[in-house]
């Protein structure tokens, strides 16, 4: 893949990290419906927001033409693994996350 095209990629997903991120904002979800029937679904689907918007900038740190900033890339890893962590309870992803700094 060409540097060009990875730029153009990288561009590309700053329009769908907007409609996310204005999803996510929109979503008046907390954690403190999180426990309630209706809250819990709400609070479940912003954070499938958040996983798809921190899965975006994990996107552009992997196609960054740069070299690859390793700080950057445990953050998106940090935060994708700390947000799934809710969605696979049983993976035990925090014995990962403790691997990453």
């Amino acid at each position: 893949m060409t540097e060009e095209q990875k730029r153009s990629l990288i561009e590309q997903s700053w329009d769908m990290h907007a409609l996310v991120e204005a999803s996510y904002l929109k979503n008046s979800a907390t954690l403190s419906t999180h426990d309630n029937p209706t809250g819990h679904h709400d609070w479940l689907e912003k954070q499938r927001l958040l996983l798809a918007d921190m899965a975006l900038h994990l996107f552009q740190t992997s196609l960054e033409p740069e070299p690859m900033e390793l700080d950057k890339l445990r953050n998106n890893l940090h935060a994708i693994l700390t947000i799934s962590d809710q969605f696979l309870p049983d993976a035990k992803l925090d014995r990962a996350k403790d691997h990453l700094y």
